[in-house]
């Protein structure tokens, strides 16, 4: 049996009800098989575990998405013929430390076509990536090694943190600390700014772009974000992968492709905050990186919780109100 956070079992649950929707409604259209991998049997159990009426609640929602994403992908529910299967699929968590941020796919081997979500219930955060002694972020990142100077800055916190925590046998807790967001925040987020800037400074345009592929989806997906009363989808086609026509079968709604920045504006403190940096980028993206602290117990790493505060202007969006009464 599972034993996890509320969050990620609801997370789960709503992945296992987008699938299961998809595969209710396309199979009566065309030939469908679902890949029952771990990360299926996974989230089959989160499902499990809500109780009825939040299964209602999650399968109705996933019926408004599924029935808007059929009409603007005509791909789902037209085949070449009876040998082009469409697979459903759930993907595993490890996907996203490489940058593919989607949760639920749809393929068609036979065309060479997928579509992918990234599902999203009751919140819109992007990432929730870490820094430490020995995570190199711009490697991670961008494809360009942090420089030995970041590691020196960084290692003073980090040691001190490792320390206490081997000394207190992994039992003292943050707030003993006083100050920790000056202390310990602050530092660690102005090595991590200064050098960003200086990995920018040597690749502009793979810096800009890279950081939003990495942190935002470096394939296209879509966004269905779940909340009481609403379903928002929002269309990341950054490469044009998304909205496809089947011969003379097109889409009812246009989803325009999203540019990817290739200048990096601003890097900053939030005003009046030690715990988030703001970077801003061209072409209209903006992130902001808010640091804390994964557990109540001290540990030598830090993570980061990112959401996308602006988007360029030609990011397809719609809302979808849900009656749940």
């Amino acid at each position: 049996m599972i034993e996890n956070s509320k969050q990620m079992i609801s997370g789960k649950a709503f992945e296992y009800a987008l699938l299961k929707e998809f595969f209710e409604k396309l199979s009566k259209e065309t030939t469908v098989q679902v890949i029952e991998n771990a990360a299926y049997i996974t989230a089959e159990e989160c499902f499990s575990r809500i109780d009825k009426n939040e299964k209602s609640r999650y399968l109705l929602s996933a019926s408004f998405a599924v029935n808007f994403m059929i009409d603007i992908e005509p791909r789902l529910s037209n085949g070449i013929n009876k040998k082009d299967l469409l697979q459903l699929e759930i993907l595993t968590d490890n996907h996203g430390q490489e940058g593919d941020v989607r949760d639920v796919l749809a393929i068609r081997l036979m065309q060479k076509w997928e579509i992918g979500i990234s599902a999203k219930n009751n919140h819109h955060a992007v990432k929730h990536s870490r820094l430490s002694n020995d995570i190199d972020f711009g490697d991670k990142w961008l494809g360009v090694n942090c420089s030995s100077e970041y590691f020196e800055n960084v290692a003073p916190v980090f040691d001190l943190l490792k320390k206490i925590k081997i000394d207190s046998k992994s039992t003292q807790k943050w707030d003993t600390l006083g100050n920790y967001h000056e202390s310990i925040y602050k530092p660690i987020l102005e090595a991590f700014r200064n050098e960003l800037l200086k990995l920018y400074s040597m690749n502009k345009k793979q810096v800009a772009s890279r950081m939003i592929e990495y942190l935002v989806g470096n394939k296209d997906f879509y966004k269905v974000i779940r909340s009481t009363n609403h379903i928002e989808i929002q269309a990341f086609n950054l490469h044009g992968t998304l909205n496809l026509p089947f011969k003379d079968k097109f889409p009812k709604f246009v989803t325009p492709i999203v540019g990817l920045p290739d200048q990096i504006i601003d890097v900053q403190f939030k005003e009046n905050s030690l715990t988030t940096i703001i970077v801003k980028f061209n072409k209209g993206w903006e992130l902001s990186f808010r640091i804390h602290n994964a557990s109540s117990r001290i540990e030598p790493s830090l993570k980061f919780d990112i959401n996308l505060l602006s988007a360029p202007h030609t990011l397809f969006k719609n809302t979808l109100s849900v009656n749940t009464i």
